[in-house]
């Protein structure tokens, strides 16, 4: 009897416990890796940072699923891959990263949690009707980022701090562009493995452009405090952080694995204050708190009308 409590209770702990705190290292490790990024790209160009950061995280999912003799992906699975990891990879981290060479690592973070409005507003352009919800909180989120860039009005006169944000901008509106393809043509096969075919690819892509512009340095000119963020991400952000997302998301309801979205930039913006003394002033607080409460309306509006899609096929 007593063993059939521990083995309900462990079933318990397993079903709920593993996929919360995969939930919370999402949360916080996704929030470092900004200042990893911040720390690497002061020493080195973005892009070479982006591509070998992938490139070696690639080469760790792609070589786990070799040794476990993992079926190759097929046909047209090919064409999907590709275009995630071009959109995903190439374009969203890739600019990402290039981004916070010239802005802070908090206000990057808070420019990429505002894509669910991108996906919101791609679908409106589609032809799909927008509910009363998703419009207000499109009209609160643009008030919050209007607030935390009233402080910054005197930068958009710096042209690198101009060009800091475009970069940023486009990447979120190239993931809200992967996320809605990933949806329709969602891959079936082993989303580990996908992910590792997509890192490489666009590793290739970054790697070639950095060589090919003349914008890369030789790796042994890169100085230890790159290749430790480079690491940083790699493990953290390339491997465990993806590994903990995906298995959230398999066990987690979408309302809850969603938070992640939220507390990223609270936790890069708390950090970005502490490590690299970036501001973190009254306006950045209240304005990152509307634009977040504005984005939580955004996704339940889109998981809303997600459902009841659902039950009219049903």
């Amino acid at each position: 009897m007593i063993k059939k409590i521990q083995t309900s209770f462990s079933n318990k702990v397993n079903s709920i416990g593993l996929p919360v705190l995969a939930l919370c290292f999402v949360c916080f490790f996704w929030g470092t890796t900004w200042i990893a990024s911040k720390e690497g790209v002061k020493h080195m160009p973005a892009l070479q940072l982006a591509g070998i950061r992938q490139l070696f995280g690639g080469l760790l999912y792609v070589c786990f699923f070799i040794i476990k003799k993992e079926p190759w992906p097929k046909g047209k699975q090919w064409k999907t891959i590709i275009i995630l990891g071009v959109l995903n990879f190439a374009m969203s981290n890739g600019l990402s990263t290039w981004g916070v060479k010239y802005i802070s690592s908090g206000l990057g973070a808070i420019i990429n949690s505002i894509f669910p409005l991108w996906i919101v507003i791609i679908t409106f352009f589609r032809g799909e009707k927008l509910a009363k919800l998703a419009i207000l909180g499109l009209i609160i989120s643009f008030g919050g980022i209007c607030v935390i860039f009233y402080e910054h009005l005197g930068d958009f006169l710096i042209p690198n701090f101009r060009f800091g944000i475009l970069l940023c901008t486009i990447s979120t509106i190239s993931w809200a562009f992967g996320s809605l393809y990933t949806k329709k043509k969602a891959a079936t096969f082993n989303p580990y493995f996908s992910l590792g075919l997509q890192m490489l690819i666009s590793s290739t892509i970054l790697l070639a452009i950095t060589g090919g512009t003349g914008t890369g340095v030789s790796l042994s000119s890169i100085p230890l405090n790159s290749w430790l963020a480079i690491g940083y991400l790699l493990i953290v952000g390339s491997v465990l952080t993806f590994i903990a997302y995906i298995y959230m998301l398999q066990k987690l309801p979408p309302e809850i694995n969603s938070i992640y979205a939220y507390i990223n930039p609270i936790v890069a913006v708390l950090l970005g204050a502490i490590i690299f003394g970036e501001p973190l002033t009254l306006a950045i607080a209240i304005g990152g708190a509307v634009t977040l409460c504005g984005l939580y309306m955004v996704n339940h509006s889109i998981r809303k009308a997600r459902k009841i899609a659902l039950q009219k096929k049903l």
